[in-house]
């Protein structure tokens, strides 16, 4: 048995150095990793709080974004329901309504929408700039909420029209009592920007099953309404019945028809004598418009020129009418002229003094011989501006009257604002002279007035020798009527000139020399011709005595 060899025999220092260095260096490395292990999980706890925190900023503003976005939504919804101006309802809310009403309705309920419109406000927008107009907008609104009851919806549909809808109350009779409120209203006068304001309005009303209601054709029956308030003369109210519906379909045929018409030039220029109270002669024609269409045959004027004006179809109409009356007159022998009627609507158009021009230009009638007659309302307009066109006109060499004067406003200052060459008396005075004393007198006095601001004088609508000399003894400078001749053709007014020119020669002379008693003196030729024709001939073809002449 071999016997046991010391210790340091058995393992060399060296191998000892160099396990306690291997030793030594793998403790300092399980130190730097245990170092780093815990700065890792340092760092990522670091990390999971900074996460923890950015999750939480994000759920934040998800949150609020959100939150936003519903805001936004929101904010949309009610902008697409609501008139930025106003503040109202506007035409998408208003049909939400209807149809939320028609789903909640009880049974038997009746639904009432009021559709309204404002008379004057364009005049307003025009003269006094849209800043203004969008203030009455606002005032009117305010008016409309605070005259309608809680339940009720108030919305804008266009420029200066309003809707009203009303629900849960006796029908029809309620409709009628709330469109009589707002329209005394809007009446009151507003103050604006320190204007004092005055507008008002028509309404239109249509009621409905509140079960069935469907909100357009409940808003086209009610604008039907208005369309005829309006026509009916503004500032009323009319409620919806079936046979408007008939009307406005025929109106709108009418209205295509005319369109086509104006484009085509389809229509003709008849003229009236103006002749010379003192001597019978010829002073010239007026020159007054007729349409006749191919499947309506003869077109009242009274039909057609209201409705040629509201849709502007008036301003070509017009200028076509100045220009074939100028043309006519042109080849008349001097010093006959004539006589040519204008619209409110041309004026308010603009360019009237260009196509007044361009007329006389392409025909060659020397301006001294065109009179261009106007009714008051054109001066109601914008008095400004009208003036500044009517002494253009002038300027031109045209004279100007001042149509059916004594109806209407009839106001002086009219007279004095600008200087008239002649007074056409209405003839609604003239064909109550047998039996009214005061229409006498209300001719005496306009004669008067006339000759004192050096305006001539013509009575129009003449239809009896008594009227005649009863014009004459007056001092009327001119007269027109169907006792001397209707509206004829260009050839029969040939003819009327034809007969004046003999007389001027001195080959017949048939007009009194003095005021005629009834029974006396022989009529001139267009007068015997006119009293031998068919008494329905000779009548006159509108209410106003004589068919309406160009508007």
């Amino acid at each position: 048995m071999a016997s046991a060899q010391p210790l340091g025999d058995a393992v060399p220092p060296e191998a000892v150095e160099k396990l306690q260095r291997r030793l030594a260096r793998e403790t300092s490395a399980r130190k730097e990793a245990e170092r780093i292990l815990e700065q890792k999980s340092l760092e990522l706890f670091a990390l999971n709080r900074s996460l923890a925190r950015l999750n939480a900023t994000l759920e934040q503003r998800v949150d609020e974004r959100t939150l936003e976005r519903d805001r936004e939504r929101h904010r949309a919804l009610e902008q697409a329901h609501r008139d930025p101006l106003t503040g109202l309802a506007n035409r998408l809310m208003f049909c939400k309504h209807v149809q939320q009403a028609a789903c909640r309705a009880a049974e038997g309920s009746t639904i009432a929408a009021l559709h309204l419109d404002l008379d004057g406000f364009k005049g307003v927008n025009d003269a006094l700039g849209h800043p203004v107009g969008d203030e009455l907008l606002c005032a009117v609104s305010a008016r409309l909420r605070h005259g309608v009851r809680e339940g009720d919806l108030v919305a804008r549909t266009g420029g200066d029209e309003f809707v009203v809808v009303q629900m849960d109350a006796p029908q029809p009779r309620s409709a009628m009592d709330l469109a009589e409120r707002l329209i005394r209203a809007i009446q009151a006068p507003f103050s604006i920007q320190s204007h004092q304001i005055l507008i008002g309005a028509s309404i239109g009303l249509a009621t409905a099953p509140t079960g069935l209601a469907e909100a357009g054709s409940l808003l086209r029956d009610a604008d039907i309404a208005l369309h005829v308030a309006k026509a009916e003369g503004r500032g009323t109210w009319r409620a919806f019945r079936p046979e408007m519906n008939l009307q406005m379909q025929a109106r709108r045929r009418l209205e295509v028809a005319l369109r086509c018409a104006v484009a085509e030039k389809l229509f003709d220029v008849f003229y009236q004598p103006l002749l010379q109270a003192g001597t019978g002669h010829l002073a010239g024609f007026e020159a007054l418009l007729r349409w006749t269409d191919a499947e309506r045959g003869s077109v009242p004027p009274a039909e057609f020129i209201p409705l040629a004006e509201e849709t502007s179809l008036i301003k070509p109409l017009g200028a076509w009418v100045l220009e074939r009356a100028c043309c006519d007159a042109a080849k008349w022998p001097l010093p006959l002229k004539v006589a040519v009627n204008l619209s409110p609507v041309q004026f308010a158009k603009g360019g009237l003094v260009e196509d007044v021009r361009r007329a006389l230009a392409a025909s060659g009638l020397p301006a001294a011989r065109l009179e261009l007659e106007i009714t008051e309302s054109v001066l109601l307009q914008n008095s400004e501006d009208t003036v500044r066109a009517l002494t253009e006109l002038r300027e031109l060499g045209a004279s100007i009257s001042m149509d059916d004067f004594g109806t209407g406003y009839s106001s002086l200052s009219y007279l004095r604002s600008f200087p008239f060459d002649k007074i056409k008396i209405d003839q609604s005075f003239v064909r109550t002279l047998a039996g009214d004393r005061g229409s006498l007198e209300i001719i005496r006095a306009i004669v008067a007035l006339g000759h004192a601001l050096n305006m001539k004088v013509l009575a129009e609508g003449v239809e009896t020798i008594d009227q005649l000399a009863a014009l004459t003894s007056e001092g009327c400078d001119e007269l027109q009527g169907y006792l001397f001749s209707k509206p004829v053709a260009l050839n029969e007014a040939w003819r009327t000139i034809a007969d004046d020119q003999r007389r001027r020669s001195g080959l017949r002379n048939e007009w009194p020399s003095r005021p005629a008693s009834p029974a006396a003196p022989p009529a001139p030729a267009t007068l015997r011709r006119s009293r031998h024709r068919p008494a329905q001939e000779c009548r006159p073809t509108s209410a106003a005595g004589r068919p309406p002449p160009v508007r």
